[in-house]
């Protein structure tokens, strides 16, 4: 008997090379597997009547290199931003492991009340009966007491499928529907999802408006004209940005996506949006349809401040004087703010928040080196300032970029710090590259006027300073968990390299036959 460690008996099964089975095998989708498995649900989506929103869905959110989801499930960014909304329900329409999945990482993130789900089986998807349950729950849950708005979410299996959430009633005993669909294949990141939701909300707030007068939000009128914030925020951001305004004698308004309906009111009547985020596409399209200039950028950083001061003065006609007074109320403050505490570094930057390249902004106005930015989220019009300004500065900016992309400029750059996505961060650790997660440790601070100059340095300077401590973790840790042996074994993996021949020419099959077919 061997004494060899075996954790399985996988060594005793015969091993079938593949040979009878020659010329027999179903190949492989060249999109992929998975829920979002790329044309052919798209192929099935048009198919049953939504070639209309789909068109609207790639004029919106043009896909590049990166055009599909690599992260997470897009939807989960129109249910965050349903779940932060007070007296809004929202339920779900979608094969039960992604209700489960965006259920799950929603409650992770903070959410403290329940998701509605409508289930489904082959049967009632084909003969219209989900449909019919999505409305009669709808009306169940369409009590006024308890509800301002319902949302209604369509995910990829029911969009592919034709399911008409446009059929529902708009109203039931005063209680808003909404119904959007949120498809994987044709949302390509879950920022951008975001906007789908926020801009639906936009519309129907922008339609009772026009039907005649809507309730006052919660917090008043300003007395002052207003300037809308486009997109999420640390808390003390648009705060920060109303103590800006305010010397040019401006208030800040409601921060789209809003925390309550009645702000989608207060939104739409302001002076002017500043598109804080670049990817809010179909918000944008609402607040320009009410007639409301936009302007990109933020204030970030010192050039950053000036230039938004600048254009919101323009913007309202301000003039010359009193914008160098608002420039010089603050601008001291926030170039002492970036001196205070230097950062001295090479740092590779990616994410899929949107705000990247305020980030990389305010970290080359900090001292540090960023050769190369990665951003999710496709290339925009409120985006080009920032852009330009990062590449005047010899900054590689790559919009709609893919994990491949970052991972590769962190090979090759071999950075002082990575931020990035959770794989990146990954992937610095195992080239022993100190590392932080942008969503959770940079995108939640402050990065606006005075508060956002210094915000950064200290976590930055904290975490360069750990290169060492990663290089003999790298050292002590090295070959182990690589390849074969990932993860945890009492024991040598039984390795089957005819299992890999016959998958290998399998993938082989798949790739010439999809390389024809683009041919043909």
């Amino acid at each position: 008997m061997s004494d060899e460690m075996k954790y399985d008996a996988v060594d005793m099964v015969e091993v079938d090379t593949g040979t009878e089975l020659e010329g027999r095998d179903v190949p492989l989708s060249p999109d992929g597997l998975g829920c979002h498995s790329g044309n052919e649900m798209e192929k099935a989506a048009r198919l049953a009547g939504n070639s209309e929103m789909l068109d609207k869905f790639a004029e919106d959110y043009p896909k590049g290199p990166h055009d599909q989801p690599q992260s997470m499930c897009p939807a989960f960014g129109s249910l965050r931003v349903g779940l932060r909304m007070k007296r809004v329900s929202t339920i779900l329409s979608g094969s039960a492991c992604c209700v489960y999945g965006l259920t799950f990482v929603s409650h992770f993130y903070g959410a403290r009340r329940s998701v509605g789900y409508v289930p489904f089986n082959s049967e009632s998807l084909v003969t219209g009966k989900l449909f019919e349950d999505i409305r009669e729950a709808v009306h169940e849950q369409a009590d006024p007491e308890k509800n301002d708005a319902i949302i209604v979410t369509n995910l990829c299996v029911p969009t592919a499928s034709g399911v008409p959430l446009r059929l529902l009633p708009k109203e039931i005993n005063g209680v808003r529907i909404i119904g959007i669909d949120v498809p994987g294949f044709g949302i390509p990141t879950h920022a951008e999802a975001k906007d789908v939701l926020a801009g639906a909300m936009l519309k129907y707030a922008r339609e009772e408006i026009k039907a005649g007068p809507v309730p006052m939000p919660a917090a008043g009128k300003s007395d002052r004209p207003t300037v809308t914030l486009l997109g999420e925020m640390f808390p003390a951001d648009p705060m920060m940005i109303g103590q800006m305004l305010a010397p040019l004698g401006l208030a800040a308004g409601p921060v789209v996506p809003c925390r309550e309906w009645r702000e989608l009111y207060g939104a739409l009547d302001c002076g002017a949006v500043a598109a804080i985020h670049p990817f809010y596409t179909s918000a944008v399209r609402e607040f320009q349809a009410a007639g409301r200039p936009v302007l990109g950028s933020a204030p970030v950083g010192l050039d950053g401040t000036a230039d938004w001061l600048k254009g919101i003065g323009d913007i309202f006609g301000l003039s010359a004087e009193k914008v160098s007074e608002a420039q010089n109320m603050f601008l001291p403050a926030i170039k002492a703010a970036l001196a205070s505490t230097p950062i001295n570094g090479t740092i590779t930057l990616s994410g899929y928040e949107g705000s990247e390249l305020l980030v990389a902004r305010l970290l080359i106005e900090s001292g540090a080196n960023v050769p190369y930015v990665g951003t999710a989220c496709a290339k925009s019009e409120w985006s080009a300032a920032d852009a330009a300004w990062l590449e005047a500065r010899g900054v590689k900016v790559k919009f709609r970029a893919s994990l491949e992309d970052d991972c590769g400029a962190l090979e090759a750059i071999q950075p002082d710090l990575a931020i990035g996505t959770t794989p990146v961060v990954q992937k610095g650790k195992q080239l022993g590259i100190p590392s932080l997660y942008f969503t959770n440790l940079i995108s939640a601070r402050p990065l606006m006027g005075v508060a956002g100059a210094g915000s950064l340095q200290e976590v930055v300077n904290a975490a360069m300073g750990n290169k060492a401590r990663m290089g003999k973790m790298k050292e002590f840790f090295e070959g182990v968990g690589e390849g074969d042996t990932a993860g945890v074994w009492e024991g040598s993996p039984n390795v089957k390299p005819e299992f890999r021949a016959l998958n290998a020419k399998k993938l082989e099959r798949a790739a010439k036959a999809a390389k024809a077919a683009e041919m043909i």
